[in-house]
């Protein structure tokens, strides 16, 4: 998409349109489609949590006095919005005599390093959201620094899940240990439509899987099947009921997966991953539905070149950590 920066009254309406319409920098979480888009109108989010109770019904003689259903409990439970703003700048002055990418005589035009510069923010604003999506796959939202933004055990007031899958032993029933993560998982749905789980692991965990001699066999047929058809096994190799899939992602020298580890987590509820969106802090848009990125510019004095601003302000929430089960090797 194509624009002139320097023209005057460019509106925030018609930049954010043209960051928006830029190609996404997809990642395993949104080719998963784990995390759905619930765009609000403020920075803080509130969830409310009705927890059932579950219980048998009794049979009760014809025309006779129905069990009343007891009430379940209601918590309700705020976040803030983590607020993502990312800046950039275009000199006219960075531009002159510079030739354009891919051709042979074609001068570079502002317009076009203003396109290369959105498309740069907004790849770094989806790393980003990757970084955190996947670090709430296990728990917590992250901070560029790896510090805490948020911890989802404790907020829901329930204790993290670790599974060894006792891989150094080579006596150990791996498919029993498979069985109890898919238990566990099960046990704590609590109604929630589960069709299946996806374990994303560590490279490390991996080979000591697939090496594993309980598993070596199935593994074998699996890729002798899996080579015929041209497909990569890592992204998902099928046993005891769960989907292992490798997943070496890193940004800025730091893992998604630490080594030897791996966690697990449901597919199939709709409502368990969600992507909680605030709309800028512009006053074009104080409570205004969120929009999933937002961009404005400003020129520099005498239009000697271009202020670049970029927001995204999303909050990946996790509404039932008792689901997410860590795994070692």
């Amino acid at each position: 998409m194509l624009f002139d920066p320097f023209k005057d009254g460019y509106s925030l309406k018609q930049l954010t349109q043209a960051i928006n319409a830029l190609p996404n920098q997809y990642s395993r979480t949104t080719q998963m489609g784990l995390f759905t888009w619930r765009p609000g109108t403020h920075n803080v989010i509130s969830v409310e949590m009705r927890e059932g109770v579950l219980s048998l019904v009794p049979t009760t003689p014809w025309g006779g006095v129905a069990p009343k259903s007891k009430p379940g409990k209601r918590n309700v439970r705020s976040f803030q919005v983590p607020h993502m703003p990312f800046e950039d700048v275009v000199l006219a002055s960075e531009v002159m005599g510079v030739r354009a990418f891919g051709t042979d005589n074609q001068a570079e035009t502002v317009n076009g390093r203003v396109n290369d510069k959105l498309q740069v923010m907004k790849d770094k604003i989806d790393m980003t959201l990757e970084w955190r999506r996947f670090n709430a796959l296990k728990g917590y939202v992250l901070d560029a620094d790896g510090s805490i933004i948020e911890d989802y055990f404790a907020a829901f007031g329930v204790q993290k899940k670790v599974i060894s899958l006792g891989l150094g032993n080579a006596s150990t029933d791996v498919r029993a240990k498979c069985m109890q993560v898919l238990r566990w998982v099960e046990d704590n749905a609590q109604g929630a439509l589960v069709t299946s789980v996806r374990a994303m692991v560590s490279p490390e965990l991996f080979d000591a899987l697939t090496g594993h001699a309980k598993v070596q066999a199935v593994y074998q047929g699996w890729a002798e099947a899996a080579n015929k058809l041209g497909g990569d096994l890592r992204k998902g190799f099928v046993f005891g009921g769960l989907t292992f899939e490798e997943y070496r992602a890193s940004v800025d020298g730091q893992r998604f997966i630490d080594e030897g580890k791996g966690h697990a987590f449901p597919l199939g509820a709709t409502d368990l991953f969600s992507d909680f969106g605030a709309p800028a802090d512009f006053n074009e848009t104080v409570n205004t539905v969120a929009l999933p990125y937002y961009a404005r510019q400003q020129n520099k004095d005498f239009n000697r070149g271009i202020d670049l601003h970029t927001q995204a302000n999303i909050l990946p929430l996790v509404n039932r950590p008792s689901l997410l089960v860590e795994l070692t090797v």
